[in-house]
């Protein structure tokens, strides 16, 4: 009796725990708004509901969540104030993507929780200032511009209908984290400076999502617009499903890159990605839409160090699926090569790609070439399997099937292997 009295003392508390609800609404007037968060985050993000009511909320400062237990309902829009000194001082943002020494403003941690913006809530990256200065910059990739969500360290944790308003950067990033689920996300990286119209300099660097050292991660309803990868399956991603995505404008679906640290292996095993659909947008605008898939590697010689140079790595990727696939206008459909700021005389990679499978791809292309596979001479590309790919070509050129050091494949017309 006494055992059955204390198990129903522990779930009452334990409900009473949950049902713990914080509210907070937008201070206005420029005050910001990170402290009065905080404050809810650390009442209400263990066992608890945080409520953030519509409107926006000044962002002045990077900002962590760890939840526990609890979710979030976000029905604003978190506004990261433009001040370039500020964010680009590496004091003022995290260092909690290894990769090339990512900077983030904006980190959750946790487990057991759920992030939903009801489609309305999210995050206002004020990009366009970002990438105008980008446009006349020096600077090189990974310089210290904000990733504008990463969840880092995260077990069992779900992010829901979020929008992301022109990120300065990458749009998302799941970094060392497992059984991830994001259901609804739109990245807007849309150019209105007039200046870059017609040019691919508008929105550097403003993939969808990036994924590195995590598994069990799920990708479904993405709606990306992005001068850059759409998704990108970076090294140690494992079980990675994405379905329902949009791509418009930037470079396609990437693996990689992979094999930059030379004494860190990359393996990525078991991706799924069904049901996607890749637009070019109006080239006035931007005129980039690159691929529909592609992967690519670092070659096997090591010039310089992360997080701008680097070369060498090994590594395997395989089991990959990418099926049900629709192309407007891509430049080239699939694509793998092995020489990322490679240079002449490099040596070969020594990351291999193996057991890929491309089913069931339709639309158009801009070039002749549908598929282009040239595989390390040192890592030859193994069981390479096509089926139902038709892909339409200009109507003055015949379609070509490009495959270098590969192993093994099927599915390509006669000629074409």
């Amino acid at each position: 009796m006494r055992r059955c009295l204390s198990l129903l003392i522990s779930s009452l508390s334990l409900a009473q725990a949950l049902a713990k609800t914080c509210t907070v609404k937008p201070l206005g007037h420029g005050r910001s708004d990170v402290s009065q968060i905080e404050a809810a985050i650390a009442q209400c993000g263990h066992h608890g509901t945080t409520v953030l009511e519509a409107g926006e909320y000044n962002i002045t400062r990077k900002m962590q969540w760890n939840l526990v237990n609890s979710r979030v309902e976000l029905h604003g829009l978190l506004n990261f104030v433009f001040d370039l000194p500020y964010w680009m001082d590496p004091a003022n943002t995290y260092r909690v993507i290894f990769i090339q020494s990512q900077a983030s403003w904006f980190v959750v941690t946790g487990h057991d929780f759920t992030i939903d913006a009801h489609g309305t809530g999210g995050i206002v990256g004020n990009g366009q200032r970002w990438w105008s200065w980008y446009g006349n910059a020096t600077r090189l990739d990974g310089d210290g511009r904000p990733v504008a969500l990463t969840l880092s360290n995260v077990t069992r944790g779900t992010v829901r209908d979020f929008r992301v308003e022109a990120p300065p950067f990458w749009c998302n990033a799941v970094a060392d984290s497992r059984d991830v689920l994001y259901d609804g996300m739109r990245c807007n990286a849309t150019n209105a400076d007039e200046t870059y119209f017609g040019q691919n300099t508008h929105a550097p660097p403003t993939p969808g999502i990036d994924t590195f050292r995590s598994e069990n991660v799920t990708l479904l309803n993405f709606d990306i617009t992005s001068g850059d990868d759409c998704l990108a399956i970076k090294g140690n991603s494992t079980n990675i499903f994405a379905k329902n995505v949009t791509c418009t404008g930037g470079t396609g679906i990437a693996f990689g890159s992979l094999g930059q640290y030379a004494d860190l292996p990359d393996y990525v095993s078991n991706v799924v990605l069904e049901d996607i659909t890749l637009i070019r947008p109006d080239p006035q605008v931007q005129p980039l839409m690159e691929h529909g898939v592609y992967f690519k590697s670092w070659t096997g010689t090591r010039i310089g160090f992360p997080p701008t140079g680097g070369g060498a790595g090994g590594g395997r990727v395989s089991g990959v699926v990418v099926r049900n696939v629709k192309l407007d206008q891509v430049t080239t459909p699939i694509q793998l090569y092995q020489t990322n700021l490679g240079h002449p005389g490099d040596a070969p990679s020594k990351l291999q790609f193996a057991n890929l499978t491309f089913e069931h791809w339709a639309g158009t292309a801009q070039d002749a070439t549908v598929v282009d596979l040239e595989c390390s001479s040192a890592a030859p590309c193994e069981n390479v399997s096509f089926e139902d790919v038709h892909v339409a070509v200009p109507s003055n050129q015949t379609p070509a099937y490009r495959c270098v050091n590969v192993k093994s494949s099927s599915g390509l017309p006669a000629g074409g292997e």
